[in-house]
């Protein structure tokens, strides 16, 4: 049975496969066009998603049993689809339900709560779900506008930054703030175990910039009515929202054995990690790509369940499931570039290789394999810099990725030696949450230090990425440290690097050193 899943069609638009019960491909429509997505397309046909998934799976339109498609979608979209696909199924999904089903039929888990929240998608803005075995019921659902998603993009612009993009910036901000906020906003939001219920008072249905906040809500900050928020304010004025995101998601979800968690909101790493040490539930899994994206791989799931009637869970075990590149098509991209090019024989060459710069303080593109799906580099499009290098804050921020010096890397590390330096749980493996530096390593780390000891920890397992595992741990081996930084391989505000002619073009027009894109090293 061969199931293409289709979502974002209106924003983050991508495509997701299944064949005999193994998701074998998902990639976005932006990785492959090269534009980043913005939310309120037009809903064009993610045509080359599509195409590609189809090129993975080894299926023509016509091998296709069903087409999934999540909503919200124009109105002809279904007539678009029977053109391309005129013998498949096609099925029509509520935007939630494969939110839900994205992140349920994943885990590892027989039962759970499952919570998906976002802005708006197909009218609601969240939605909470009793799953057990291959069934999920629904319990209740939020409408909009009572949506912590589109609060939590209004604070994106009221602090100068663009809603439907940048609430990842208002996260990390936030860690530099205090509380002095939270109850504001948590009087803005009214949370409630059935979900917020905002208070329209604190904004202004005349003003259309900069969230859309009133007079009540300025003089609470104490500035006067629509004054930008001074840079002394803004980290506070993040970590009120955050952490009344985190109160109010925490009382929605209740208690519980096991809790699932989809949907936009589920992109926030510091939400994640409240629920795993604060909620009322043992166990949390977050589907690491549960924006628009993601919900295709919901989609081919509720498909197989449901459409399907198939009883066997699929699981995901890796998140590598876009296209990868020959030797002869890395070549091809590579041989016109005017830079010092060496192809490395082994694979042991290309980890000596890499391990060489790293311990020259030197900064490293790595590009292998498949891409990943979603948007965090996990090891396949990673820029890597070495913890020991003095200055890796300033040439990855500053120099490479032209970004804000808030937004810290990550800490990749082999799996089962992570407890060693972090605490941190399961859903580091994505890269999904945040963990801690123990004490003893604080000042190794610190350069990767969100507030404190807090910092994004990636682990890596052996099966799943063996190639970048080899790398850790050999740089283990030369420094006595088997950790690197890891920042995605995407500048200029384009998506993750797909192909090996995206690579060569960031890497030819930045500050990196050196690339590695198959056996092919790449030097400055």
């Amino acid at each position: 049975m061969i199931i293409l899943g289709i979502s974002g069609i209106l924003g983050d638009a991508a495509s997701a496969i299944l064949k005999d019960g193994e998701i074998v491909a998902a990639v976005e429509e932006s990785k492959l066009v090269r534009r980043r997505a913005r939310w309120g397309g037009h809903g064009e046909m993610p045509s080359h998603a599509i195409e590609m998934c189809l090129r993975l799976a080894g299926a023509g339109p016509e091998q296709v049993d069903a087409v999934a498609v999540v909503r919200p979608a124009p109105a002809d979209f279904h007539l678009k689809l029977r053109a391309l696909f005129p013998a498949s199924r096609i099925l029509m999904l509520g935007h939630h339900l494969a939110h839900a089903a994205s992140a349920y039929y994943p885990s590892p888990y027989e039962e759970a709560t499952v919570l998906t929240l976002d802005r708006c998608g197909d009218l609601d803005c969240g939605a909470r779900w009793r799953a057990a075995g291959t069934r999920m019921t629904l319990d209740q659902e939020q409408y909009f506008p009572d949506s912590l998603g589109d609060i939590y993009g209004r604070v994106t612009e009221l602090l100068g930054f663009e809603a439907n993009a940048d609430e990842h910036k208002v996260q990390w901000l936030s860690v530099r703030g205090d509380g002095r906020y939270k109850d504001l906003f948590l009087e803005i939001l009214n949370p409630s175990g059935a979900g917020p219920r905002i208070d329209r008072s604190f904004f202004s249905t005349e003003r259309l910039k900069s969230g859309g906040f009133g007079a009540r809500f300025y003089e609470r900050l104490g500035l006067a009515d629509g004054q930008p928020v001074p840079e002394s304010l803004r980290a506070h004025v993040a970590a009120g929202m955050q952490r009344a995101l985190e109160a109010a998601v925490i009382l929605m979800a209740g208690q519980g054995r096991n809790l699932c968690l989809a949907g936009g909101l589920g992109l926030n790493a510091l939400l994640v990690s409240a629920l795993e040490n604060r909620s009322g539930f043992e166990s949390v899994f977050v589907q690491p790509v549960s924006g628009n994206a993601g919900a295709s791989i919901g989609a081919v799931l509720e498909a197989w369940h449901g459409w399907g009637r198939e009883v066997r869970r699929v699981s995901l075990p890796t998140l590598c499931l876009g296209p990868s590149y020959t030797a002869a098509e890395i070549k091809q991209a590579i041989e016109n570039c005017k830079l010092r090019v060496r192809y490395l024989l082994t694979e042991g060459e290309v980890i000596g290789a890499a391990v060489a710069q790293l311990s020259d303080n030197k900064i490293v593109a790595w590009m292998h394999g498949r891409m990943e799906f979603g948007a965090r580099a996990l090891g396949n499009r990673s820029i890597l810099a070495s913890p020991l290098n003095p200055y890796s804050t300033e040439n990855l921020n500053a120099f490479i990725k032209h970004r804000e010096p808030f937004r810290k890397f990550a800490a990749s590390v082999p799996s089962e030696l992570a407890a060693a330096y972090f605490e941190v749980g399961p859903n580091a493996r994505f890269l999904s949450t945040v963990g801690r530096v123990r004490p003893e390593h604080r000042e190794k780390f610190a350069a990767a230090a969100l507030a404190d000891d807090l910092v994004r920890v990636h682990t890596v397992d052996r099966d799943e990425n063996p190639l970048y595992w080899k790398l850790l741990h050999a740089a283990g081996d030369a420094t006595g440290l088997p950790v690197l930084y890891n920042t995605s391989f995407n500048l200029f505000g384009e998506p993750l690097v797909c192909t090996p002619r995206d690579a060569v073009r960031s890497f030819y027009s930045s500050g990196i050193d050196a690339m590695f894109v198959g056996h092919f090293l790449l030097q400055k």
